[in-house]
């Protein structure tokens, strides 16, 4: 699977009581599938994964997919604090058609979360999930850094396509590009040109419903109106390695300049477009007009996403004609000095 360009880490809508706002999910996801943005991640760290139920995430996770453009590349967070629990979800996430699955560490118990441990764990995950595997590395909120050196072992596994590393560390980046340059290459189903290809685009298209037709006009000859088959969709191959994405707003160029292949962004809920142009200059080999962009959205993401964390992120959805709402206690929403800086800070970057 080609995991190429900017995505969305969405938010997940409740209604003022904390029942999810489905209805308000399908319209952000079908807003997200109309823009540029590659794909959509759902049930990530600014979904709100942890305070949801098993039940409520089965239901995001398909309402989601039922409204995601088939062009659209879907991931799934399914990382939890036991390999058969994350497989379980995995499961699922390939039942509603998902391409591929977001795998944080365990980390209940830090202590005993040794190199073979997680080496056991994620291989273990890769070997029976139904998608491909994303490693997700997310320090400051589980209080585990995955080792590059881990990292790049993991690369060599065939199910394991890339990493969301959001440690902010361009460093770092650039270090797992660098020792996972010659980990475990696929051949992956491309468009002509060279856009991901989604396991939703090849999918069989369900057959057209027969309608009645009086037998009086089957004996008059009339004419039947038969629907054209769905022309196929044209493809060709790529070979890809290990594809590093950065989870940080702020080094997005300087990620993509270091060898990444994208971004995974929370503040791409809030601001797709604005973090879409960046990858958009890059591709065009504009580096003054990408560096420009980067600037604009530099601080107002540092301060909304990691200062106000997903209480921020929340409102600027609201602010930017996404829906927000509050998030799920025990997280607070902002005060009214917060939404006026959250207001100031993206004054420049409407959608």
């Amino acid at each position: 699977m080609l995991i190429e360009g900017i995505f969305a880490a969405v938010t997940t809508p409740f209604y003022p009581d904390e029942r999810v706002y489905f209805r308000k999910l399908e319209a952000n996801i079908g807003r997200y599938s109309k823009s540029l943005l590659s794909g959509m991640v759902v049930l990530g760290s600014t979904g709100e994964t942890m305070a949801l139920t098993d039940a409520e995430t089965l239901d995001i996770l398909r309402v989601a997919a039922e409204a995601a453009a088939a062009e659209k590349v879907l991931i799934a967070g399914v990382g939890r604090e036991s390999a058969k629990h994350t497989l379980e979800q995995a499961e699922a996430a390939a039942k509603f058609r998902y391409d591929a699955v977001l795998v944080r560490t365990p980390t209940y118990y830090p202590a005993q979360m040794s190199p073979a441990a997680v080496l056991n764990y994620y291989r273990t995950v890769a070997d029976r999930s139904p998608l491909p595997v994303v490693l997700y590395n997310i320090p400051r909120c589980v209080p585990y850094d995955i080792p590059v050196e881990i990292v790049a072992e993991l690369a060599r596994h065939p199910n394991i396509i890339a990493i969301k590393d959001s440690s902010g560390s361009l460093e770092r980046i650039r270090a797992t590009v660098e020792q996972t340059g010659n980990s475990y290459r696929r051949t992956v189903t491309v468009t002509p040109v060279f856009e991901a290809v989604t396991g939703r685009m090849l999918a069989p298209k369900p057959e057209p419903t027969e309608s009645f037709v009086p037998a009086g006009d089957l004996a008059g000859g009339v004419a039947v109106a038969v629907p054209p088959a769905a022309p196929a969709i044209r493809t060709r191959t790529k070979e890809v390695g290990f594809q590093v994405l950065t989870g940080a707003s702020g080094i997005v160029l300087e990620s993509l300049k270091a060898g990444a292949s994208g971004a995974i962004l929370g503040f791409g809920a809030c601001a797709p477009q604005a973090c879409q142009e960046i990858w958009l200059a890059w591709k065009d080999h504009d580096l003054i007009l990408a560096a420009e962009k980067q600037r604009r959205i530099a601080a107002p993401s540092l301060r909304i996403g990691a200062g106000l964390g997903i209480a921020g992120i929340k409102y600027a959805c609201d602010f930017n004609g996404y829906y927000g709402g509050r998030p799920r206690l025990p997280l607070l929403p902002l005060s009214a000095a917060e939404k006026a800086e959250v207001e100031g800070l993206l004054g420049g970057i409407r959608n």
